[in-house]
């Protein structure tokens, strides 16, 4: 599948969460990210009543009153939404032939539900499989374990910038060979 063939999937999955998803889930609108395997739905709530009253006490028992505070807020929102969240899931995983998971963030805390962890020589989640098919899409890997072996390798502080980079540099080339000469004809 080409960049732009899966920058327009990606566009349409998010816009039908963006439509499917009830209206009190998507103020903020939710943010939708998606790899080969998974969908990642992560809906943020407001923060418990009184948590930030705990925050402003700046005192250890105040920071764990208030991080109990937006732990229970979270879990009842999940128990309160599983039965429509699973319905939505349901719908979509049946509609793109992927799994979806869920995460919510309140007061800046996020908790991820439900998401896959995907066998590759380890079990690796959404964030560090993206990692992994982009280094395969720019053709600096053969494979996702080859790309692990890499990372490994290769960890320093820079790897977010550098892979902005190299992001960026695919979409240049992809831009380049669809301006070629008998680039209609591919």
């Amino acid at each position: 599948m080409s960049d732009e063939q899966r920058a327009g999937q990606d566009a349409a999955v998010k816009a039908w969460f963006g439509a499917r998803l009830p209206q009190e889930w998507n103020e903020p609108p939710a943010e939708v990210t998606t790899d080969r395997e998974e969908i990642l739905v992560r809906l943020t709530i407001g923060a418990p009543a009184g948590s930030e009253r705990e925050a402003e006490k700046g005192d250890d028992a105040g920071a764990a009153a208030r991080a109990e505070a937006i732990a229970g807020h979270i879990a009842r929102f999940r128990e309160e939404t599983r039965d429509r969240r699973i319905q939505v899931a349901r719908e979509a995983e049946h509609r793109f032939g992927r799994k979806v998971a869920w995460a919510v963030t309140a007061g800046g805390e996020t908790e991820i539900f439900t998401s896959l962890a995907v066998p590759v020589m380890t079990r690796l989640r959404q964030p560090e499989r993206l990692v992994l098919d982009t280094l395969v899409d720019a053709g600096v890997a053969r494979s996702r374990a080859h790309a692990l072996a890499w990372c490994v390798r290769l960890v320093g502080d820079n790897t977010s910038t550098w892979l902005a980079d190299l992001r960026s540099a695919m979409a240049e080339v992809e831009k380049v060979r669809k301006a070629g000469p008998g680039a209609d004809q591919l």
